[in-house]
């Protein structure tokens, strides 16, 4: 047995390489539900973690509670279990017109308003995202007829 993480109560090997990031406790339950074999790990604090398979590949969803220090607390664990590739899942607000209620927001950088980035790299370094997960973000959501927007957010704690 390993050494459980302090925050997410999980250890090495619990988790696999892809994690969907809700902010939301009660709504790990509702992401974990469109997988297969969808249980219940761990719960402790804000960070409530299920673990199911998509397409025979495992697969997990854990809250990160409200802003950037709680999300970074979760997926600097999560890393450390085995975690490689993670998604912030869920809602945010918009002052675009273009934006309505239920579309989806697909970010290709942010504008870094917070203090948690400032402790991984410095303030001119850019908030990018990923262009592979970007592009298939943003393909995936056209192939199922959502209405969907590219571009740069706000980020605060």
């Amino acid at each position: 047995m390993g050494k459980k993480m302090m925050h997410i109560a999980l250890e090495a090997g619990d988790v696999g390489k892809y994690v969907f990031l809700p902010g939301s406790p009660e709504r790990t339950e509702k992401i974990a539900a469109y997988s297969d074999n969808p249980r219940e790990i761990a719960y402790n604090r804000e960070y409530r973690t299920f673990v199911g398979e998509l397409d025979g590949t495992m697969v997990a969803v854990t809250s990160t509670g409200i802003g950037g220090p709680s999300a970074a607390i979760a997926v600097e664990e999560l890393h450390q279990c085995g975690a490689d590739t993670m998604m912030r899942v869920g809602t945010c607000a918009s002052v675009s017109p273009k934006v309505s209620l239920g579309d989806v927001v697909i970010p290709n950088g942010a504008v870094k308003m917070e203090g948690v980035s400032l402790h991984y790299l410095p303030v001119e370094f850019p908030a990018a995202a990923d262009f592979e997960v970007t592009d298939a973000l943003r393909r995936a959501a056209g192939a199922l007829g959502l209405v969907s927007h590219t571009g740069i957010v706000h980020c605060k704690d």
